[in-house]
This record gives structure tokens, C-alpha cells and sequence, in this order.
């Protein structure tokens, strides 16, 4: 093997190709089109209504323009709704419809699953150290990316809704 399959990034990429393969392999069983970065955005959402596209970009690390994508396709399918902020009457909120939190729960075991598969081959031990190996990385490495993720701005725009 080259010296390449043992760096990190080449590694992370791979892990990346496998997890997204498995997402889509789960969804297309369960009869759903559906991104994992979609899910991610209707899982924030269910936890932080009201808040806007710039917050919800921040909450799931994603960048404000793909994120504008994302709410469009999400809003189309009926899965969210944009209304007018009760605070700003300028400013467009996002909400969760029934259908978005009906879709959650279709795909939340098949979302598990995934998990499941991607750590299939560690013990319970492993998949725990793993995890939290990824997390510190991420965590020291959150304000170089693209897109860092920003869960205080949530947190502040619920409070202004």
C-alpha cells in the first residue's frame, strides 16, 4: 500500500465516500431522497425552530449558499416553511412541517443504521474512542473550515424569535 492510505486526510475522504454510500443505500431502501446534509438541516431544525437560513447553515457546518440550496429542495417537498419573523418583519424564519418531522422519524432507524454499518468493524470500545478522536479534531480544527460550525448563533437567534 502506498504511503498515502495511511494519511489522515486520505483516510477522512474515503471514511467520507463510505459513509455517503451507505446514507444513500439506506434512503434509497427506505424509499427516500434524501441527503445526509438534508437530514442534518431537519434534525436542527426540529431542535431549534424559528431560526434562519444563516443560523441553520451555522448549526450544521454548512455554507450559507449550498445551505440556501438545501432550504429551497426542503421547502419544496413540503419538509419546512419560511415565515416572517415575529421580532423583524424583514426577516424570513424557518419552521419544520409535519411532513418534515414525519420524514425524521421514517428515516431516523435507517439514519442509525448507518451509523451502525460505518462502525461495524471496531468493538464498542473502539467505536467510542473513535468518536471522541473525531470530535477533538474537529473540535480544534472547527474555526479553519469552510464552514465552522456555529451552535452560540442558534442559540441567539432563538432567543430573538
Amino acid at each position: 500500500m502506498s504511503e498515502f492510505h495511511e494519511m489522515p486526510g486520505h483516510l477522512i475522504r474515503r471514511l467520507h465516500q463510505i459513509s455517503t454510500a451507505i446514507f444513500a443505500g439506506e434512503m434509497a431502501q427506505a424509499g427516500v431522497d434524501l441527503t445526509s446534509v438534508q437530514y442534518a438541516a431537519l434534525k436542527a431544525l426540529a431542535s431549534h425552530p424559528g431560526i434562519d437560513q444563516n443560523t441553520l447553515a451555522g448549526l450544521v457546518a454548512y455554507d450559507r449558499a449550498t445551505m440556501a440550496g438545501v432550504v429551497e429542495r426542503l421547502e419544496r417537498r413540503g419538509y419546512l416553511r419560511r415565515e416572517i419573523s415575529q421580532t423583524d418583519r424583514r426577516a424570513r424564519v424557518l419552521m419544520l412541517t409535519e411532513a418534515g418531522q414525519d420524514i425524521i422519524n421514517l428515516v431516523s432507524p435507517a439514519v442509525n443504521r448507518v451509523q451502525e454499518q460505518l462502525l461495524a468493524a471496531l468493538s464498542s470500545d473502539e467505536s467510542r474512542t473513535l468518536i471522541s478522536l473525531m470530535a477533538k479534531a474537529t473540535v480544534a480544527g472547527n474555526d479553519r473550515a469552510r464552514a465552522p460550525l456555529r451552535s452560540d448563533a442558534a442559540d441567539a437567534a432563538v432567543r430573538e424569535n
